[in-house]
């Protein structure tokens, strides 16, 4: 009988506050409401809502099938969010319902940066691919990609509409010029018109890299890979002259790199950050202030060539010292220094509890896992003496995971609870709602273990110590130096009476457990507490990396930095065995339940599985990509856990020597495991700041669906890439500027492949049903035809309507992908079917899309074609009476739109505004809060 086994899936994803992704600001929803506003923030391949005052997760955007991180988020409004992926995917999400509006495709590479048009209709999206597109969220399709960059784009603005008003729609009066600006990672500022879709304009932002993008009005301003800021001025009706102008040069205190630029939606002041641990905020002068700081500087200067003896040369004076000049306009106001280097940071406003017109909020997400909102006060009056406004950090959303890599796992006797420790930092979480219920500050961490009982957690640190907490009382017990060297390993005894370490100072180390009694202090009274006594010492020849013992208590097992295990009786203490086979150092090691298994994994990516009767190898398994970081039986069976830096954990079979299933999930190297004791799930720890629960189903495993599984996948991977190859390497050839949006993917292939199986089974079905129209001609008593029994199951429906529907139950976005996947043969069929659509009146705006984009597509071949021309001809016939039918509902549909527009005016509008009236109308509104005095 084939053996089978039960799968694990992805339970939980807990400990990411933020990732690589920027943050955006979302103000509270109410000016009542008691939240201080909330953060929008990727988290892996998850879109995090966290509430920053409270510090609680809102919302949780995700899919089952997203596996990329996100790497960008921009907004339209506080409602619809676009979210870029590293694979090059664009979702955009609605925040109210928390599902996905729309997909897009087209990227080859993570997605750098976003930004909606002023309508909210389309979308940019520039990648490291250094490709931009542009996307029209109406009819969900990828309008064009824009190609002349040579490297990753880091900035998208989109410039150039005269009017946001809702009656441009209805008016149609879109008739301005569409203008992008684009930065990219080569240097370069590029205008782009996308009318013609052409680059006009190419200028040199800087010398080095171009890393940010930031539009006030009609001024832009660029951040380089130097010290500097350079400031642009767009101009649309300038002619023949350059539309973009570079104004000045401003100097960055920092050193490093800039990184992001941020202007603000209301007040005058400009964001920067670097790849440091600052944010400098910028001032904008009024027009006033620049005029007095300007007379200021031309008096002080003719005064001093005065002095000097120097004829005072006015002219001179005024072009040295001008009132354009950015110094002028743009002055350093305040650095706020972080704990650890900003990753991203958004202009906060509109509080409740800081309506302030001097009090400014800054939200920086930050590379340890954390996001800090930062208020500053601001003077109504800045003079020259006056010292940088003091800022506060208002709040920290940093409770819910680890500033650094979690180095250790492990899970209470009764798996409720579960322990991460990291550098300097524990923290004790609820299995079942993944909240985080204890932190405790550490040394740093590279072992742990919850004692008998489940009450005390030890740790074991780099510097040798072990530190017992009371998950209780949330307090430090004990400090205890037990090795001069990192301990790099510890178990509780299978009796549950001590415990044993082992250090880099080449010794294993036995510790039991006694209750001593501690007075209280100023009292008589004593209390019991747990303290370790240490009871023996293993010394051997060299560092201690791993320490095992046998359940059944007999042997220990010590993995050491000279590649072997050796293997001795826990009573005397005399040597056993000695393992010998790995070609780097042994990192983790464990032993079954029945004490007859040892199973070790090493730096050389190798599994070994021994025997501990005679130390035998019973099979060495090159299990993993990268070093093997830990590995741990499930309880009661030979069957294993395995985790790598190659991002996997890996279940295996210790009889059978068989790889079960691989798992995954996560985005960098895998640190530690954790096993439940009941063998339900099993917990992993990554670099990427993740903690993930991995829970077993009812489902079984069979290895070889596994197997064809996986072969399948590659084939898949391996068609697409085949698929994109010539279009990649054209693109090395190719001149072209502009060219089509879109990308070969599985889900395109599939669509590509269900509409020739419709087109085979409809015109089948059309030529059957013909000759069975003759027969009935000539005999009008002849049998019906026996139709195919895909026509049969579905009622009898037409072959029209069957491969209609076919094709509306594709996604718009993956359409056009779809249909450059059909020969020219099926494109025939295709168009003989469009007319029948078009005769009858079903979808005309699909018809006519695939229509015009068969025709772009095929034209040559089309017009070659003579025998094709009086089924063009029809088509078109039928579909100009359609267009002009659906025309005319719109035309009466818009007419009756503006009716009720001005209907609605004449009775909501009013001429004159009486401002005594309005106030006490806002007086009404305000809600007092009274204070009783005690």
């Amino acid at each position: 009988m084939v053996s089978s086994y039960l799968r694990f899936e992805p339970d939980a994803a807990f400990g990411v506050i933020a990732s690589n992704s920027n943050v955006l600001w979302l103000p509270p929803a109410t000016s009542s409401s008691t939240s201080a506003g909330q953060v929008i923030v990727g988290a892996l391949e998850s879109v995090m809502v966290w509430d920053i005052k409270k510090g609680e997760k809102v919302h949780k955007w995700n899919e089952v099938d997203i596996k990329a991180e996100v790497s960008c988020i921009a907004k339209r409004g506080d409602d619809v969010f676009a979210v870029g992926y590293s694979d090059g995917s664009i979702r955009v999400w609605d925040a109210k319902t928390g599902t996905i509006i729309v997909s897009f495709n087209g990227h080859k590479s993570a997605v750098s940066v976003m930004k909606f048009d002023p309508s909210g209709t389309r979308l940019a999206s520039g990648s490291r691919d250094s490709n931009i597109i542009v996307w029209d969220l109406i009819s969900e399709v990828g309008l064009y990609r824009l190609r002349s960059h040579k490297d990753q784009i880091t900035g998208l603005e989109f410039k150039g509409w005269a009017s946001e008003d809702s009656e441009m729609a209805l008016d149609g009066d879109n008739n301005t010029s569409n203008w992008l600006i684009s930065t990219s990672k080569d240097g370069l500022i590029k205008l782009w018109d996308l009318a013609t879709q052409h680059c006009i304009e190419t200028h040199v932002a800087h010398r080095g890299e171009c890393w940010a993008l930031a539009v006030n009005g009609e001024i832009c301003m660029t951040a380089g890979g130097e010290s500097e800021l350079k400031v642009w001025k767009f101009n649309v009706e300038n002619g023949d002259l350059n539309r973009l102008q570079p104004q000045g040069i401003l100097l960055r205190q920092s050193k490093e790199r800039a990184a992001g630029l941020a202007f603000h939606p209301s007040a005058p002041f400009l964001a920067c950050h670097g790849a440091d641990r600052a944010v400098e905020v910028w001032r904008m002068r009024s027009a006033e202030e620049v005029k007095k700081s300007v007379n200021r500087k031309r008096r002080r200067r003719k005064e001093k060539l005065v002095a000097k003896g120097d004829d005072a040369n006015e002219e001179q004076i005024l072009e040295e010292i001008r009132e354009d000049d950015v110094t002028e306009i743009y002055v350093p106001l305040v650095v706020i220094r972080t704990p650890a280097r900003v990753r991203s940071i958004d202009w906060a406003f509109t509080t409740p509890d800081l309506q302030k017109k001097d009090s400014l909020q800054v939200v920086v997400s930050l590379s340890s896992n954390c996001i800090e909102l930062y208020t500053l006060t601001v003077p109504e009056q800045i003079k020259k003496s006056t010292p940088p406004p003091e800022y506060n950090r208002l709040y920290a959303l940093d409770f819910p995971g680890h500033r650094t890599d979690v180095r250790s796992l492990v899970l209470s006797s009764d798996d409720t609870m579960l322990a991460s420790a990291s550098n300097g930092s524990l923290k004790v979480w609820n299995v079942k709602t993944t909240n985080c219920i204890r932190t405790f500050e550490c040394g740093y961490a590279l072992c742990s273990a919850f004692l008998p009982g489940d009450s005390i957690l030890v740790v074991g640190t780099k510097s040798g110590q072990i530190e017992m907490f009371d998950v209780a009382s949330s307090a430090l017990l004990d400090t205890i130096d037990a090795h001069d060297g990192a301990l790099w390993s510890l178990q509780v005894n299978p009796d549950g009476k001590g415990l044993v370490t082992g250090g880099a100072d080449k010794s294993v180390k036995f510790w039991n457990f006694r209750i001593v009694q501690d007075e209280v202090p100023g009292t008589r009274r004593t209390i019991p507490r747990m303290r370790l006594q240490h009871t023996r010492t293993l010394e051997l020849t060299d560092d201690v990396l791993s320490v095992r013992q046998s359940q059944d208590g007999k042997y220990i097992a010590v993995a050491l930095l000279d590649n072997t295990i050796k293997v001795f009786f826990i009573d005397t203490l005399k040597f056993f065995l000695n393992l010998y086979g790995h070609k780097l150092p042994v990192l983790s090691m464990d032993i079954s339940h029945d004490s007859k298994l040892l199973i070790s994994c090493s730096a050389d990516k190798n599994i070994k599985i021994w025997g501990l009767d005679f130390g035998d190898c019973h099979r060495s398994i090159f299990a993993h990509q990268d070093s093997i970081m830990a590995i741990q039986f499930e309880p009661n069976s030979h069957h294993f856990f395995s985790a790598s830096k190659d991002r996997l954990v890996k279940y295996w079979d210790g009889d059978k020597f068989e790889n079960i299933q691989k798992l995954e999930g996560h985005l960098s190297e895998v640190w530690a495991i954790a096993v439940a004791n009941s063998g339900e799930f099993v917990v992993s720890a990554s670099h990427d700041r993740s903690i993930r629960i991995w829970q077993q189903t009812d489902d079984p495993i069979f290895l070889e669906e596994e197997r064809e599984k996986e072969l399948e996948e590659l084939y898949e991977s391996t068609l697409v890439n085949a698929l994109d190859g010539p279009e990649q390497g054209g693109e090395k050839e190719n001149d072209e500027v502009t060219t089509a949006a879109g990308k070969q993917t599985v889900e395109t292939l599939v669509a590509g492949e269900r509409i020739v199986e419709a087109l085979d089974l409809g015109v089948a079905d059309l030529e059957l049903l013909e000759d069975h129209e003759i027969l009935k001609r000539k005999n009008p008593n002849v049998a019906p035809p026996s139709r195919s029994a895909v026509f049969v199951a579905l009622d009898n429906i037409a072959a029209e309507r069957y491969v209609l529907d076919v094709v509306e139950k594709i996604k718009a976005s993956q359409l056009q992908d779809a249909l450059l996947l059909l020969p020219f043969e099926k494109v025939l069929s295709l168009l003989r079917f469009i007319n029948i659509w078009a005769e009858k009146g079903w979808n005309i705006t699909l018809a006519s899309r695939i229509l015009f984009f068969l025709i772009r597509l095929y034209h040559r071949q089309i017009i070659g074609n003579e025998i094709m021309r009086p089924m063009l001809s029809s088509v078109r016939k039928h579909l100009r009476e359609a267009i002009q039918q659906q025309k005319d509902e719109l035309g009466y549909n818009i007419a009756g739109l503006k009716y009720i527009r001005r209907e609605y005016d004449q009775g909501h509008t009013k001429e004159f505004l009486d401002e005594e009236e309005q106030k006490k109308e806002e007086e009404r509104s305000l809600k007092k809060r009274v204070f009783t005095t005690i």
